[in-house]
């Protein structure tokens, strides 16, 4: 199952809302379509998110038309539109410049097949980066692996193998993991519905656990190594990634435990120098208020709903990208591997 494909015109995403209940494709046939589809994590995770915004780009090369006005104005306007809808996640901004780097080298003229063919390279891009990556991670899981995951870095969240996952994947291919502990990761589950999903379609060994049962685990010596994915890394390596992963680092330092953040270059961002420059989308409070349509508090009660948080540096055993493993250093690490 594809959970995006492009055909006939027409860019197809599954509804990963509805998992791992209902399995429902959705056709995405206007820039507006694609923005909901993002807005709403109906697609989500920071690759998978880039893909989508590239393919939103197609849509409109492929909707204008003479009497719609100046062609490169008209696909500004789509672009400002896609960028729009989630803050945090560098992925898309990337992939947007990729796309304006063709139509704009272009001299502005209409070429929509030169953009569906930079939107499938990206998305072919993130599929080969993903394996080289997760080759690179697996190296680090040692035998008999317990290993705990926050939130979905699988192939759902991606081109369609995995960050975080992938190296789970890969290590489970050599026989070295024993567990995965996936976190239900609230407000929207995506732990519990997601990746717990992804585990079991594997075949992987998964048991969920609610965010607050972490330090628990550890402290019974039950986690041997942490993995997550990122959503933006800053020049020196601090790295935005769903809310409870700063806090997950924290209770790794605390027990001695590995803390693995892995992600493609493309999730850099050598223009933030540090974590206090991401901005942290905040979401609806209703997220927090109610769980699967039922309110479970006061529905006035005030919510602070930030999406992300942001793991320093410091607390990061290693950076894992698809060329190499970075250790130490990371302002220099980083930069050496995006120069």
């Amino acid at each position: 199952m594809k959970h995006i494909e492009w055909k006939n015109h027409c860019l197809y995403l599954l509804d990963q809302r509805l998992l791992p209940n209902e399995v429902k494709i959705i056709a995405c046939k206007t820039v507006e379509d694609v923005c909901e589809m993002i807005r709403t994590l109906a697609v989500r995770g920071a690759p998978a998110i880039g893909i989508a915004g590239a393919y939103g780009m197609v849509i409109a090369a492929e909707a204008w038309n003479p009497t719609l006005g100046n062609f490169r104005k008209f696909m500004e306007e789509a672009e400002k539109a896609i960028a729009a809808t989630r803050p945090t996640a560098v992925n898309l901004f990337w992939a947007l410049e990729q796309m304006r780097s063709v139509w704009q080298g272009n001299g502005g003229t209409y070429d929509p097949q030169s953009l569906l063919d930079k939107a499938k390279e990206i998305e072919e891009d993130d599929i080969s980066r993903c394996k080289v990556l997760s080759a690179y991670g697996a190296t680090l899981i040692p035998d008999h692996a317990h290993i705990l995951t926050h939130c979905n870095a699988g192939a759902l969240a991606t081109g369609g193998y995995g960050t975080a996952l992938g190296i789970i994947r890969r290590g489970h291919e050599q026989g070295k993991v024993s567990m995965v502990y996936a976190d239900e990761t609230r407000p929207l589950l995506q732990g519990a519905r997601l990746t717990a999903y992804e585990l079991m379609e594997d075949h992987i060994p998964v048991t969920l656990i609610t965010d607050n049962m972490a330090a628990y685990l550890m402290g019974q010596g039950k986690i041997d190594l942490v993995i997550t994915g990122a959503d933006r890394i800053a020049a020196n390596g601090d790295a935005a990634n769903k809310i409870g992963t700063y806090g997950l680092a924290v209770l790794a330092q605390y027990h001695k435990i590995p803390f693995y953040i892995t992600a493609p270059l493309s999730t850099f961002d050598l223009t933030t120098a540090t974590g206090k420059d991401i901005i942290i989308e905040e979401r609806n409070g209703d997220e927090v208020r109610s769980l699967g349509g039922i309110f479970t508090a006061p529905r006035e009660v005030p919510v602070v709903n930030p999406a992300f948080d942001v793991t320093p540096h410091e607390l990061i055993t290693a950076i894992i990208t698809e060329k190499g493993i970075i250790h130490g250093d990371y302002q220099k690490g980083i930069a050496e591997m995006l120069g």
